[in-house]
């Protein structure tokens, strides 16, 4: 009998090479198949859906009403909404009156995510990732703002149903601050708040003023709302948001309490908790003082380090909630002002490992710096002090730091800025561009007042309105809005002119960076070292960002 011929080593060893990676192909769609089972979000019961049937009508092509409920575009660009009821009956409202903000923020939102994080493949792994992290999310979140994102999620795109329900993704969203923050280099957040009273204001009442950086490209910032909500429980209350989102960045309740957040130095989370935004809805909506908010805060369970500005009329004080996974802390200045930036400043979680860290490699100091600079020059403060303050784009002793540096309280990116009379229940919204367009005032009492909305009609106190920065009309102004689009040019991989890039903005770091990174794609090492040399000579906002400077001028080196 003939000997049985044996196969080739390499076919045997393809033949393994195949069964590995069929092994590693099934093992990597079961475990994506576990994440997307154990990461699914159940809706809650709603026994009575029969608002689903309500129908807004308009009264223009940008004004609509649904029962009292009211919702419309100002002259200002601002668009407006009262909202009132039970949980999902104002979900379902706010879904209904304002359905095309909700879908095209979501496309806004995918798109920029698309721009910041290109691979598809990193994309899929950060989709399963971030259900991982929220799979226990809606356990951690009040039934209350369960039901009303639920009503919410109805007026939702299905184009997105790939991601998740439109349950589970508009939940998600509400944690969009955290998870921004948590993945640090995506660099979404930076924010900055400060409050006087007493002998600090010049009328000694309590004025709170914020600037909220959080950014998702510029269409994300496009279609501001300023929501007011009068719940079935809890106190009537004002917020800046964006359509879909009812969690709170920034706002003010009928108490005179105010709440702004600041992202504070996090770890990669472990798991899903309290989104930061429903803890501050939560505060807004069921606390009348800083005692009351810390009880709040003290319940609720968090995976990302937080800061909670809170102002607040009965007390005519203003303190920080500091907030970890772990820890909670009160800072009290036992003054008559406070200041925030992103780091933490109470005796226990100030001496933290993170908060160290926060202190030495980030923009938070030198910002926070600047503004005790400011305030100090201004003496005793009033609202148009605290807009000029929030408007500021320079650095320390009135430096030249560069248009849209992360040290200055104005980085140029905020998505929006506000400005808190707690004892007057009034307040000013900023109007595009970030927060150098015309403050926009409120008063919380007329606005209450008022019985559904039965004409389009402006409904802000346009009396007391600030007028937009006269930066506006500069030569400057003009050259950063070129900045900005040459800049967008190079991370697109297009070809630009890289002197005319650096003029536009020649004090700024980043630019000489954006031209050094530009030419060192081209392989043109020799320049790009000089560009990188020369962003040495200028203040660069962050250690990660001067580490990439110095690795790359190593790399030139290397190269030449």
């Amino acid at each position: 009998m003939a000997e049985k011929k044996k196969r080739p080593v390499w076919k045997r060893l393809l033949r393994v090479l195949f069964f590995i990676l069929g092994f590693f192909v099934l093992l990597i769609a079961g475990l994506f198949i576990y994440l997307y089972a154990v990461a699914r979000m159940h809706p809650p019961e709603i026994a009575d859906k029969s608002s689903l049937q309500w129908q807004r009508s308009a009264l223009d092509s940008t004004a609509f009403t649904l029962n009292k409920n009211w919702f419309r575009k100002s002259r200002s660009g601002l668009y407006e909404m009262y909202v009132e009821g039970r949980p999902f009956e104002r979900g379902v409202v706010y879904g209904k009156l304002a359905e095309e903000l909700v879908r095209r923020q979501e496309d806004h939102f995918t798109e920029q995510i698309g721009k910041m994080i290109p691979s598809k493949t990193y994309q899929h792994f950060l989709k399963y990732l971030i259900g991982w992290f929220n799979r226990h999310m809606d356990e951690n979140v009040p039934e209350e703002y369960k039901e009303e994102i639920y009503g919410v999620s109805f007026a939702a795109s299905s184009e997105y149903e790939f991601i998740g329900s439109n349950y589970q993704r508009i939940m998600n969203y509400h944690a969009a601050h955290d998870i921004g923050h948590a993945l640090q280099n995506l660099a979404l957040v930076g924010c900055t708040s400060f409050g006087t009273w007493n002998d600090r204001s010049e009328d000694s009442s309590l004025i709170i003023g914020r600037n909220f950086d959080f950014y998702v490209g510029d269409k994300f910032a496009e279609d501001k709302i300023v929501a007011f909500y009068k719940p079935d429980k809890g106190h009537r209350f004002m917020f800046i948001t964006w359509g879909g989102f009812t969690g709170v960045v920034s706002g003010m309740n009928e108490q005179g309490l105010t709440v702004t957040i600041n992202a504070a130095k996090s770890g990669i989370p472990s798991g899903s908790a309290t989104p930061v935004s429903l803890v501050a809805r939560e505060i807004l909506q069921y606390a009348k003082n800083i005692q009351e908010a810390y009880a709040i805060a003290q319940k609720r369970k968090m995976f990302v380090s937080e800061s909670f500005l809170i102002g607040s009329a009965n007390d005519n004080r203003a303190a920080i909630i500091e907030k970890t996974p772990d820890e909670l802390a009160l800072y009290d200045p036992h003054g008559n002002e406070i200041s925030c930036a992103n780091h933490f400043q109470s005796k226990t979680l100030g001496a933290s490992a993170p908060n160290k860290e926060q202190l030495e490699e980030s923009a938070s100091p030198y910002r926070y710096k600047r503004l005790q600079e400011l305030l100090e020059r201004n003496g005793k403060n009033t609202v148009p002090k605290t807009i000029a303050i929030l408007r500021d784009r320079k650095g320390l002793h009135d430096s030249d730091i560069g248009m849209g540096n992360e040290k200055a309280l104005n980085q140029l990116i905020a998505h929006h800025s506000v400005v808190f009379e707690p004892k007057q229940l009034k307040v000013w919204v900023s109007t595009a561009p970030w927060q150098l367009g015309e403050f926009v005032a409120y008063d919380l009492r007329k606005v209450f007042a008022m019985n559904g909305l039965q004409t389009d009609h402006e409904i802000c106190d346009s009396a007391l309105n600030i007028p937009a920065d006269s930066f506006l009309q500069t030569a400057d102004y003009r050259k950063f809005v070129d900045f900005r689009a040459l800049k967008a040019a190079v991370m697109d991989n297009q070809l630009i002119d890289v002197e005319r890039l650096v003029a536009d903005n020649p004090a700024y770091y980043h630019a000489y960076v954006l031209a050094g990174d530009y030419l060192y794609r081209q392989k043109d090492y020799k320049q790009a070292k000089q560009y990188y040399q020369q962003a040495l000579t200028k203040e660069i906002a962050t250690k990660a960002e001067k580490d990439h400077v110095l690795q790359r001028i190593a790399d030139c080196d290397k190269n030449l």
